[in-house]
């Protein structure tokens, strides 16, 4: 029980600070989102990026889905190909902390000190072999994919943010995200233009300027774009208020305000098409509970739908629901796990019961929240939750663990069915 306990106490913490979001690993004109990281590197450093931005040069050390691993022997330096270095250290994918989509047979994902890619090959099933293509220092707590050979990485606690523009050949350091955006949600709508939380860059991430944000946020403020954002404020313990902007920052006009029986404990938002929010809302926490609530508006916040609301016992109601509303949907698990929005009529959203012998659940919405699917299948894993999807159908799921390896599982029928694909590493603490 105390591992269920502190596992399901860090869950939360990742569900807080990161989230997942649509497809804008492949229109370049919507955002997708980024997940959590904890920890420090294990072996070699040999691989680290400077701080002046030079390339990071790395081994490409293949995992295959029996668990083997090989290093490129690739001997070009030109064009940011991997250099041969007979003494780099093995990654060990023992706890995955970030995972972004390019489509649904390609991706990235991170984790303590590197970052991997899988692509669609001959034979073998999706994410079945990985590509090592950095080591170096961190977690990495979000990646960004724009698109197949444009991404992001940063870097948990120090806010480091590397860059690739050649699908990952090559990775740079490009700058630092200000302490004030690191626990927002990364997202670039070009190949310049960016944000997190209420920081916002116009050269890759190179430099940072901070967007106005109204007093008494919770949560991290969503910017979908240069003009378009999205706050939630709390200037008292009983209320709450869903704050809107479409010039910048420089007004916020309250779009929804509602009474709540506890104080918020914090929000995740995420935007996927001008006027459109899905809104999470996390309430009181008791009893390995947590009470919360999803919401979703098409018509920049004239109209709201809740689409789940989770009571618990030991959380309390869920933020802005009557104890006595009892129309609306409920998502499997007694605490939150990823949301990930895909469209302004899909999202997913990942369940947690710390209690249960399979603890990871997924449900998910097809008309923009009318009604709620609760998945049948339940997965194991007392870490990390990650949820990526490519589109409104294919997409992958990770859970992790301090003892087990994690597992990946995909899907190509929207959340309706998952197909195990990969078991990754087993953490050195737990034994081989």
């Amino acid at each position: 029980m105390k591992k269920k306990t502190s596992a399901w106490l860090l869950l939360l913490a990742v569900a807080i600070m990161a989230a997942g979001c649509e497809t804008g690993a492949q229109t370049g004109s919507k955002e997708p989102a980024g997940q959590v990281a904890q920890h420090e590197q294990q072996g070699s450093t040999s691989a680290q990026a400077d701080g002046s931005g030079a390339g990071v040069h790395t081994p490409e050390q293949q995992t295959a889905s029996d668990g083997s691993n090989t290093t490129s022997s690739t001997t070009s330096g030109t064009g940011g190909q991997a250099s041969t270095d007979g003494h780099v250290a093995k990654v060990r994918m023992d706890n995955i902390t970030a995972l972004r989509l390019i489509d649904g047979q390609s991706g990235w994902i991170g984790g303590n000190g590197w970052i991997a890619r899988t692509d669609a090959g001959p034979s073998g099933s999706v994410g079945s072999a990985w590509n090592v293509q950095y080591q170096g220092q961190g977690t990495v707590q979000q990646i960004f994919a724009l698109n197949g050979h444009q991404a992001w990485a940063a870097m948990a606690d120090s806010g480091s943010l590397l860059a690739t523009r050649d699908g990952g050949k090559r990775w740079e350091a490009v700058g630092t995200v200000p302490k004030e955006g690191t626990a927002g949600f990364l997202h670039f709508v070009s190949s310049n233009e960016g944000f997190s939380g209420n920081q916002y860059t116009k050269d890759g991430g190179q430099s940072w300027s901070a967007l106005p944000v109204p007093d008494h946020m919770v949560g991290q403020p969503y910017f979908h774009d240069r003009q378009n954002g999205w706050v939630v404020t709390q200037a008292t313990d009983r209320s709450f208020q869903i704050v809107h902007t479409v010039n910048g920052g420089q007004k916020w006009t309250p779009v929804m305000s509602r009474t709540t029986e506890e104080p918020l404990n914090g929000a995740i938002i995420r935007s996927v098409e001008r006027g459109n929010a899905w809104i999470e809302l996390i309430g009181g926490t008791g009893m390995n509970q947590t009470s919360y609530s999803l919401w979703h508006t098409a018509d920049s916040g004239q109209s709201w739908r809740a689409v789940v609301a989770n009571a618990t016992a030991g959380g309390g109601p869920a933020p802005g629901i009557s104890q006595k509303d009892n129309q609306v949907s409920k998502n499997e698990g007694v605490a939150p796990g990823m949301l990930y929005a895909v469209n302004s009529n899909t999202a997913l959203m990942g369940g947690y019961c710390a209690p249960c012998d399979k603890s990871n659940t997924i449900g998910w919405t097809n008309d923009g929240g009318k009604t709620w699917n609760n998945g049948k299948q339940s997965f194991d894993g007392y870490g990390s939750q990650q949820i990526g999807m490519a589109n409104a159908k294919e997409g992958w799921a990770i859970f992790s663990d301090s003892e087990q390896a994690p597992v990946m599982y995909t899907t190509s029928d929207g959340g309706e069915h998952w197909t195990q694909s990969h078991v990754f590493d087993k953490p050195a603490a737990s034994g081989h």
